[in-house]
């Protein structure tokens, strides 16, 4: 591995990559707990902001099952960019500037080029994921359409659709993995150096490689507060998005020299 990454030095001069304890994702979290209750006002806004969307998504795609469940797990594909704002209210926060919601938005502007060709390859990973849980839905299964209501007990726990459970999973969760380890620290490096997006995503790669124990926390983390957001309707979602998204901005700092 390390042979690889040196490799990669040599080509996209990346940056120095620390190593942290496995347990520090927990001390992100907090930071980023800090950060949101500083800039109570800006952080929610985005929170709200990105439920109400999020409601209005799911809301759209009750009636299809393969559209519902592949809205709520394209949610974890595009939130790196999801929550750029509120990198830029933790950014600017650091270097004691004004950190509103209307001067986080002009921060993105500054860095409007770089987000939108990140942005557009996160489309185009969450375009190709419905496609896929679409084809996934018509190979596996065949049963009459559940209520949305008791889609997952009837689906997912009952036991009688194990290769179509078993093979969501495993597709899913692979082009999870590789956008969360070309995503964990990208978007914050775009808005902090200007940097170009294949050094970001490589510097986010090697960030993963040499952590693995604590960026496996760190999904684990997403996974579970993100999930608590949508298990809540979307209410707790006004909360728990910016958290994230402030505890990323310090996972990134930790990380990345």
């Amino acid at each position: 591995m390390d042979k690889s990454f040196n490799t990669l030095d040599r080509h996209f001069t990346l940056p120095h990559v620390r190593q942290v304890e496995v347990s520090r994702p927990l001390q992100w979290l907090r930071m980023g707990w800090d950060d949101m209750c500083a800039n109570m006002g800006a952080s929610l806004s985005y929170g709200v902001i990105f439920a109400v969307i999020g409601y209005v998504i799911l809301a759209y795609a009750t009636d299809m099952p393969y559209l519902f469940t592949a809205a709520i797990s394209g949610f974890f594909l595009v939130g790196p960019l999801a929550a750029a704002g509120l990198y830029e209210i933790s950014r600017r926060q650091e270097r004691g500037e004004g950190a509103s919601f209307v001067e986080s938005i002009k921060g993105l502007r500054e860095h409007g080029d770089h987000l939108l060709y990140y942005g557009a390859f996160l489309a185009f990973m969450l375009i190709g994921w419905e496609r896929l849980s679409a084809i996934l839905f018509a190979l596996f299964y065949h049963g009459v359409t559940p209520d949305m209501s008791n889609f997952f007990r009837d689906v997912f726990l009952s036991g009688e659709y194990v290769h179509f459970v078993v093979s969501y999973l495993v597709v899913g969760g692979a082009l999870a993995g590789l956008v969360f380890a070309l995503s964990v620290v990208s978007v914050p490096m775009l808005m902090d150096r200007n940097s170009d997006m294949v050094t970001a995503m490589m510097t986010s790669a090697r960030a993963v490689g040499f952590n693995l124990g604590a960026m496996a926390m760190w999904a684990a983390l997403i996974v579970v507060l993100i999930g608590l957001g949508f298990a809540t309707m979307m209410i707790g979602m006004v909360v728990l998005l910016p958290l994230v998204g402030h505890a990323t901005w310090h996972a990134y700092k930790d990380l990345v020299e």
